[in-house]
């Protein structure tokens, strides 16, 4: 039996996707919590489960308190939860920020901040006392680089992962429980509003292209992993350069 059992949000598609079917390979069990597409959790469960480990797909609005509760009790089914990726996001109103709507900016936060935190909060109540476990919140380079002319706000939404993650780091360390970040650069996803903006903004990039899912659920795996056992509160930048 699997001694990783891991809960990624946000897995039916993208950088979620591609880090439930690493962390399968890498010999975990896995959780997957998906906002409303079942069939493509599915589709990811299967990958999972071919490559011999458990999967469950839970439908979960991390914004929500009472879902994320039954996200985490029905991961407890499958035994003792080793690891969380916080990962779902959205991106809000894309364009200037005099022009986002006030409600749009508001769910970003909700998803974006309130989400992890409540993720988190209910990962760390359950690993404490428990043998410990590691957290890998999924930032954006977005953080340091503030989006202008695209979304401010959620740029923003990302600085406060990367506080959250060396905060909480710092506070749960003395109970065996590491917390780190990863920051994608521009990744190849259905995340933008324009599917083909990883392949305009190319040139920006200093190593000449965007990125795929599957190089920043690597890295994600890592700091799963116990080769990162030292590491904790780090910000991991898989950006191209940017």
């Amino acid at each position: 039996m699997s001694q990783h059992l891991t809960v990624v949000t946000g897995g039916s598609r993208g950088i979620g996707a591609a880090t439930c079917a690493r962390l399968a390979s890498d010999g975990h069990d896995v959780v997957i919590g998906y906002r409303s597409d079942a069939s493509a959790a599915e589709r990811v469960a299967t990958t999972v489960r071919e490559a011999g480990r458990r999967c469950l797909a839970v439908r979960v609005d991390t914004a929500d308190e009472a879902s994320v509760d039954q996200l985490f009790d029905a991961a407890a089914e499958l035994g003792r939860v080793t690891g969380l990726v916080n990962n779902a996001g959205i991106s809000g109103p894309n364009g200037r920020l005099a022009d986002a709507d006030a409600a749009g900016m508001r769910r970003a936060l909700d998803v974006n901040v309130l989400g992890y935190l409540l993720c988190a909060r209910r990962a760390v109540r359950d690993m404490t006392g428990s043998g410990g476990g590691a957290i890998v919140n999924v930032s954006s380079a977005a953080a340091t680089l503030g989006s202008p002319g695209q979304y401010v706000h959620y740029a923003a939404t990302k600085a406060a992962v990367d506080a959250m993650t060396v905060g909480l780091a710092k506070e749960v360390a003395a109970d065996g429980i590491r917390v780190n970040c990863v920051a994608p650069g521009t990744i190849w996803t259905d995340f933008h509003q324009d599917p083909q903006r990883p392949g305009k903004v190319a040139a920006t990039i200093p190593m000449g292209r965007a990125g795929q899912p599957e190089e920043i659920a690597g890295a994600i795996s890592w700091l799963l992993s116990d080769d990162a056992s030292f590491t904790t509160g780090a910000v991991l930048r898989v950006a191209g350069g940017l």
